[in-house]
């Protein structure tokens, strides 16, 4: 760590010749600190021992095969490389209370673009209400658990979407999504549009609750961001609460990550004894043309 002298630069010729009894407040401060510059300090900072923990990534869909991705999680500054431990045992329990061991059969989903390491061999039946468990242990002890229950569909009613008045080479759109939101219940919700595919990040992605628009109309947009003839999928997700809080976690550490004057922030897990996240996905998509 090394100590660079600034001061004289701020205070100026006239000032350092300013007789000692004279400088007092800043000054006094500055000359305290003029007799240090010139001094450099090395310190080594000793990070304490960081324990690897499962990490799991979970999300199930109705009609679909279970597909769930365990890692392991590294200090935050090692390498950027995924840890995949291999004598991980998976265990999906259903809401009937069958129990499932999946197995282990690394892969790429190719509609999603996301990796996982075990499936499951029987596609699921999921339910509003219906409640799943999930249990993810090795052999070194370590033991993830968590439980998600399936949120009610919530529709969309109408897409619509408005082009500027630029010529029409330059002319672009923004769009609009409206559903209903319940009355009886605290909701959330996450509003994505995928250009052209869904095998990248969304290019519009936000999350919302309900507590000031309850029982209402909502109605969530974009800016204008897109051109005649995009082909888009519009997709509404109904959240249930740990899930969005998982959510809101993870953009603010990616906010804080970096930035010297935001309050660091932990990504808030919805399993316990690990990291991660394990929900049952709720949603609607729709697929439209911008004409």
């Amino acid at each position: 760590m090394r100590t660079t002298c600034w001061i004289s630069r701020i205070l100026g010729p006239k000032t350092r010749r300013l007789p000692g009894a004279l400088l007092t407040g800043a000054g006094a401060v500055a000359a305290g600190l003029l007799s240090s510059c010139g001094l450099q300090k090395d310190i080594d900072v000793e990070l304490p021992a960081y324990p690897a923990q499962l990490v799991v990534e979970a999300y199930l869909e109705n009609g679909r095969l279970p597909r769930i991705a365990v890692s392991e999680s590294v200090p935050y500054l090692a390498e950027p490389q995924v840890q995949v431990p291999t004598d991980v045992t998976v265990v999906l329990t259903r809401p009937n209370g069958t129990r499932d061991t999946l197995r282990y059969a690394p892969g790429l989903n190719m509609s999603t673009d996301k990796a996982y390491t075990h499936s499951g061999r029987t596609r699921l039946v999921a339910r509003p209400g219906d409640v799943f468990q999930l249990e993810a242990y090795d052999t070194r002890g370590r033991r993830v658990t968590g439980s998600a229950t399936m949120p009610a569909l919530v529709p969309i009613d109408n897409i619509q979407w408005q082009f500027d008045t630029q010529p029409a080479e330059r002319r672009q759109a923004y769009l609009t999504v409206k559903f209903q939101d319940p009355a009886a219940t605290t909701d959330y919700y996450r509003f994505q549009v995928h250009k052209s595919s869904l095998g990248h990040d969304p290019d519009v992605e936000y999350t919302v609750e309900d507590r000031l628009t309850n029982g209402q109309a909502i109605t969530l947009g974009t800016s204008y961001e897109f051109k005649a003839n995009d082909t888009l999928f519009v997709t509404l997700y109904h959240l249930d609460r740990p899930y969005y809080q998982f959510l809101q976690s993870v953009q603010d550490a990616r906010n804080a990550n970096g930035n010297p004057f935001a309050q660091p922030s932990a990504v808030r897990s919805t399993v316990t004894g690990g990291v991660g996240v394990f929900t049952v996905l709720s949603y609607q998509r729709q697929r439209v043309i911008l004409r």
